[in-house]
């Protein structure tokens, strides 16, 4: 699998000292030129469908777990595999040097009909709602995001927006067309 990017979320980590790690999945759904979001219109951004890896569960179980929590759509199929990301932070725990996050970004297909979500509190609290989007428009309202026009953003804004470019170039460079 390809690494897109390392992220460092804050300075001066040990990143040779005790580190915790957490890997997660988001899935990347196309819907001729519209790619499935989850919009919070508490913090105005996108963020790809996705969450973190449960015990026992692998990649594909989580993906159709989070895809029908937070976007109530099930999973039809993975297609393949887009990369993943590396974010360092500063954990919690005292006893860790670095909290290590790992979220893989996986292309695939939903049956779009629509069958309810099942969010966190927190999730609820901010609203999240599936949206079709163009890739353009998602890109863009998560720059405004990032230029902290709507307050602090969220930790994955950054993230998720880089890996919407990313995904926007390697369209292009194939000749598709996206939105």
């Amino acid at each position: 699998m390809k690494l897109l990017k390392e992220f460092f979320l804050c300075e001066g980590l040990n990143l040779d000292g005790p580190t915790i790690s957490r890997e997660g999945v988001r899935s990347i759904v196309f819907q001729g030129d519209q790619v499935l979001m989850v919009y919070s219109p508490e913090n105005k951004g996108y963020k790809f469908p996705g969450g973190g890896i449960q015990e026992r569960e692998n990649h594909e179980e989580t993906l159709l777990r989070e895809i029908k929590e937070e976007c109530g759509m099930v999973l039809s199929e993975v297609e393949d595999v887009f990369g993943y990301v590396v974010e360092y932070n500063k954990p919690k725990e005292e006893e860790y040097d670095v909290y290590k996050q790992i979220p893989y970004y996986y292309l695939c297909r939903v049956n779009p009909s629509y069958v309810g979500q099942n969010l966190d509190e927190y999730e609820r609290k901010l609203g999240f709602r599936p949206e079709w989007v163009s890739i353009d428009v998602a890109i863009a309202k998560n720059r405004s995001v990032l230029n902290g026009d709507f307050g602090d953003p969220p930790r994955w804004t950054k993230r998720d927006t880089y890996v919407l470019a990313r995904l926007a170039e390697t369209l292009i460079s194939k000749g598709c067309t996206y939105g």
